[in-house]
């Protein structure tokens, strides 16, 4: 549990008004905040960057497959084609 308690209203802040804020964050220098700050920027940055490539990638992946389908396409129908060049030869050689 983190370190908020609920009590009654007995300070001398007036009636309505509430504190905002972590108690680490009343305390901490600014130089702290400036590099949690930048340390944020910048995996934000690299995950912006890293997610940027894994579409590229997926993309490039998905247009291969596409290919290969096109071809293997075209392989079947030239197979058919021929196994059906086959079947007439030997369908009147039989007769």
């Amino acid at each position: 549990m983190s370190g908020y308690q609920i009590c009654t209203p007995t300070s001398s802040l007036p009636q309505g008004v509430v504190m905002a804020g972590s108690p680490g964050s009343l305390h901490s220098p600014p130089h702290v905040t400036d590099e949690t700050t930048r340390k944020r920027q910048l995996r934000l940055m690299k995950n912006r960057e890293a997610a940027r490539e894994c579409r590229r990638k997926k993309k490039e992946y998905v247009k291969c497959l596409e290919n290969r389908v096109a071809v293997l396409e075209n392989q079947n129908r030239t197979l058919i084609e021929e196994l059906k060049a086959l079947k007439d030869i030997y369908c009147h050689k039989v007769e």
